[in-house]
């Protein structure tokens, strides 16, 4: 049996979780989530624990156990306490504001680039004299969040040589030598 899968899922006080016709809603203090299963993975709820099992040992279905146990994890954390990833702009005179839910990149391009983010995802930018300008995206929501976190990662991956660029908070570049090594 899949590790992950065969784990049991603790729901927390005040967290929803109901399953109809193969869609798991998960509901709860900041939001609520759903997702689909595929046809045979089905979900067992007793006294505050979830477990997630699977029709056959067929490597697909291996596959899908502990995907779907994962996911509905991170939906129940998600409603629960919520999500947040951090990303750093590395390079002299890149820039993020924020307005609303735009977000205002200058990152050496000629222009700059504005980015609308979905209304789950919160924004907020942070510059300090003598650091790099830190964005950090909360929400709900893991895979949107990452989505969103890889897209602005996206306009400027950092480079090895001066590791200049956007990466995520604590990310380490693997740098290398320039011509003169």
């Amino acid at each position: 049996m899949s590790r992950i899968g065969k784990a049991i899922i603790t729901i927390p006080a005040g967290i929803t979780v109901s399953e109809k016709e193969g869609v798991v809603t998960v509901k709860g203090p900041k939001g609520e989530l759903s997702q689909e299963l595929t046809e045979g993975i089905t979900i067992e709820q007793n006294e505050g624990q979830l477990t997630v099992s699977r029709p056959s040992e067929a490597k697909q279905h291996k596959a899908l156990h502990g995907l779907y146990r994962a996911l509905i994890a991170n939906m129940i954390t998600g409603v629960n306490t919520g999500f947040e990833k951090k990303l750093e702009l590395v390079g002299v005179g890149y820039r993020a504001s924020h307005a609303g839910q735009k977000l205002e990149l200058a990152l050496g391009f000629s222009h700059g680039i504005v980015l609308e983010l979905p209304n789950e995802v919160k924004v907020d930018t942070l510059t300090e004299k003598g650091k790099n300008p830190i964005i950090t995206l909360t929400s709900h929501d893991n895979q949107l969040l990452g989505m969103v976190a890889a897209k602005i990662r996206s306009f400027r991956k950092p480079e090895p040589y001066k590791g200049k660029g956007v990466k995520f908070v604590g990310e380490i570049v693997r740098r290398k030598a320039g011509k003169s090594a």
